[in-house]
């Protein structure tokens, strides 16, 4: 049965009518929309104790941040809005209303689109609220882009983005899953983006924000999103902006010592590029919506095994939509990063020369390669080998490169016009004795307990896997790495 979706006035109307749930709204740069809201359903009294909007910077700065720190539309203002309103609303009200009244704050701070429509719209909405009286205030907070060419339409989708919000705070608080749907209720997908939702507080504890922002991707609310290398929920654009990029697609299903030597390599060649400084510079391990739903159905525990193991090696990770490379390079872009290097296997590179994968673009592979290699793009091309033995642990002598690849004649003058550009670098000095290594096959020992895939990954992630028990395995859990005798048992 279809759940019926309730409209926004009804929503806002639901509100006003319980009589525990009071609190203040502050709202910058996108008018009033969601109080706004509030009043003309009826009833408001009920909810709304204050409503504010400090439009002027100055105004701003005196009620939310005296040291004029940081920016204006980032987290960290919207951060001291909620701090703020909702303890000033908590220590004049406490005493003075009903003992169960549940108190909230809810607070934006937003960019709409600007006269001459040059600008990014986007903004930061948030509410910070009790579910039960007299306990500690839990805490939502999440990111938006407004996609709509007109700022009178901004700033409706903010009103029923913010009724939304409230309403999902308080009925669907138990339910994540459904609390992420209902954010769009009344909206469609056209009209905003959400791209970073992070939930925290006594009620709000069992919520593990990762999971909650795949599910994002996986409702289409957003197209991508991103952990820092502590596992951390961020907003794409706080990482991104402006930095140089080097991104690794893979299953990391687990990291074998080929992976782990695509990224060691990968990133020395890129410290040798004369733009690179340290402090700018990020490596992100990106994993594809279809890589995680491969079965059929998001493992959570599987997922979240890859996330631990790549943010203990340091690597901050990204999940996303794109199938193909043209569009994650794309997605990058807006952030406008200043360089962009992305490493792929030989196997893989073959893929992104195949047309058949082009057929729903106008200009075909032509195009799909002009939106890959824009000037500050490069690829980085990892050798693989003609033939390999997984069960003999051994590989056939030839290395296949971009030197000697096998194309169709009427791509190799586009191709060799890449190489001759340095669009497409040749990965060298590569551990050639383990390019045998198959994730896969690595994945399958480890879950059917086949001793020897210990030898096939780095020290760090056996003793992981080994110790949480990570991808289905369930032998003794002894670490054996480098034992002799271990070694002996795998021939």
């Amino acid at each position: 049965m279809k759940k019926e979706i309730l409209s926004t006035n009804r929503k806002a109307l639901r509100i006003n009518l319980n009589q525990l749930i009071y609190g203040s709204f502050a709202e910058i740069g996108g008018g009033q929309e969601v109080a706004r809201n509030f009043f003309q359903a009826g009833g408001a009294s009920g909810t709304v104790a204050k409503t504010v909007s400090a439009y002027d910077k100055s105004f701003s700065d005196k009620l939310y941040n005296k040291n004029r720190e940081g920016r204006y539309v980032s987290e960290g203002r919207l951060q001291k809005m909620l701090d703020t309103e909702y303890s000033e609303l908590t220590t004049l009200l406490k005493d003075l209303r009903k003992p169960d009244t549940t108190f909230f704050s809810f607070a934006n701070t937003v960019e709409t689109l600007n006269f001459s429509k040059t600008n990014d719209a986007h903004g930061w909405m948030g509410v910070k609220f009790q579910y039960r009286a007299g306990t500690e205030a839990n805490e939502v907070i999440m990111h938006v882009n407004l996609k709509e060419n007109d700022a009178l339409q901004q700033q409706q989708t903010l009103g029923v983005l913010g009724v939304n919000l409230i309403f999902a705070c308080y009925f669907h608080n138990d339910r994540p899953s459904e609390f992420l749907r209902s954010l769009l209720d009344n909206l469609s997908r056209d009209r905003v983006e959400i791209s970073m939702v992070r939930m925290s507080g006594p009620d709000l504890s069992y919520v593990d924000n990762r999971l909650l922002a795949v599910q994002l991707v996986k409702n289409g609310m957003t197209s991508a999103v991103m952990f820092d290398r502590k596992g951390n929920v961020q907003q794409p654009s706080d990482m991104l902006y402006k930095k140089n990029v080097l991104a690794f697609r893979g299953s990391f299903r687990p990291i074998t010592y080929v992976g782990f030597d695509m990224l060691k390599s990968s990133f020395s060649i890129f410290k040798k590029d004369r733009h690179y400084r340290r402090d700018n510079t990020i490596a992100v391990c990106e994993m594809t919506l279809n890589n995680l739903l491969a079965e059929g159905e998001l493992d959570d525990r599987d997922f979240l095994d890859r996330v631990d193991i790549l943010n203990g090696m340091g690597q901050h990770v990204m999940v996303s939509t794109f199938k193909e490379y043209y569009k994650l390079v794309g997605y990058f872009s807006r952030f406008k990063i200043e360089r962009l290097r992305i490493v792929i296997g030989i196997p893989t590179f073959l893929n992104v020369l195949d047309e058949n994968y082009y057929k729903d673009l106008r200009g075909g592979i032509l195009e799909a390669l002009g939106r890959l290699f824009p000037e500050n793009v490069k690829v980085y091309v990892y050798p693989t080998l003609s033939s390999v033995s997984i069960d003999k642990k051994e590989a056939s002598k030839e290395l296949i490169t971009i030197k000697n690849i096998e194309l169709p004649d009427k791509f190799r003058p586009l191709f060799d016009y890449l190489i001759a550009n340095r669009k497409i670098i040749d990965i060298k000095n590569v551990k050639k004795d383990r390019l045998y290594i198959s994730s896969p096959y690595v994945l399958k020992m480890i879950k059917e307990n086949i001793p020897g895939w210990e030898l096939m990954v780095p020290n760090y992630i056996e003793e992981v896997i080994k110790t949480r028990r990570f991808f289905g395995y369930s032998g003794d859990g002894k670490l054996y790495k480098d034992s002799e005798a271990f070694k002996n048992s795998c021939k």
